[in-house]
């Protein structure tokens, strides 16, 4: 079975220097249909205004994970970690037991539009734990390339959750068929352009949730980067 989500049925919230599009229930924004997909809770697309960000604040027992679409995120924990996350760039961030961090956009006349995961954690109480690590575009054209997993294999992030991530690109002929195993949930979002999934047409910020499904064919692109979980039930 293949459920659409689209890109206008998310929720929405304009702060003037924050637009977020909400995939799941996150803040004011509350939907008992969509809370949360296995363990995957929260995908929100968020535009940062120049010279605004999030202040200090705090998280725990979450992993999140930040993909940058466009301009650059800047991060500062009380890990002691303070990067900048540019594109092509995938963070992970254990919150664990605790973590206090901030996230800027520095750059001036340069919105930046990244994408915020948070995924449930095998266990509570983790240490928290950062990684960073930049992944070549060029690895996802007409492929999915895995980028977060438990077992951080083929050069992947390593995620506290019982989830992978894989990031593919599509235009033109460009096509991937993958397997999925029926005991678990697949789940695509189209973070730009548009493409086929399963022989139904996705624009940006659409999604499908695949449940018992035996594969996941992706084809038709148009410009199209999508990220692609694994997930729990």
């Amino acid at each position: 079975m293949i459920t659409l989500r689209r890109s206008e049925d998310r929720g929405y919230a304009d702060h003037g220097w924050l637009k977020s599009h909400h995939s799941f229930s996150f803040a004011d924004y509350l939907d008992p249909a969509h809370m949360g997909l296995g363990n995957l809770r929260v995908i929100n697309e968020d535009r940062i205004a120049p010279g605004t960000g999030f202040g200090t604040h705090g998280h725990r027992d979450m992993e999140i994970v930040s993909v940058v679409l466009s301009g650059e995120l800047a991060h500062r924990d009380s890990m002691g970690n303070e990067s900048a996350i540019r594109p092509g760039e995938i963070q992970r961030m254990t919150a664990g037991t605790g973590v206090r961090h901030s996230e800027f956009n520095h750059a001036q006349g340069q919105t930046t539009h990244f994408l915020q995961i948070w995924l449930l954690p095998e266990a509570t109480g983790l240490a928290p734990g950062y990684e960073q690590k930049a992944f070549d575009p060029a690895e996802q054209r007409g492929r999915l390339q895995r980028v977060a997993s438990p077992d951080a294999q083929d050069g992947a992030i390593r995620l506290n959750a019982d989830a992978a991530l894989s990031l593919g690109r599509f235009d033109g002929a460009e096509s991937a068929t993958v397997a999925l195993n029926p005991r678990r949930l697949g789940y695509v979002f189209v973070a730009e352009g548009s493409v086929q999934v399963n022989g139904q047409r996705l624009g940006t910020g659409d999604a499908a949730t695949l449940d018992g499904e035996p594969e996941l064919r992706l084809d038709g692109g148009q410009g199209a980067m999508v990220l692609v979980f694994d997930l729990a039930r």
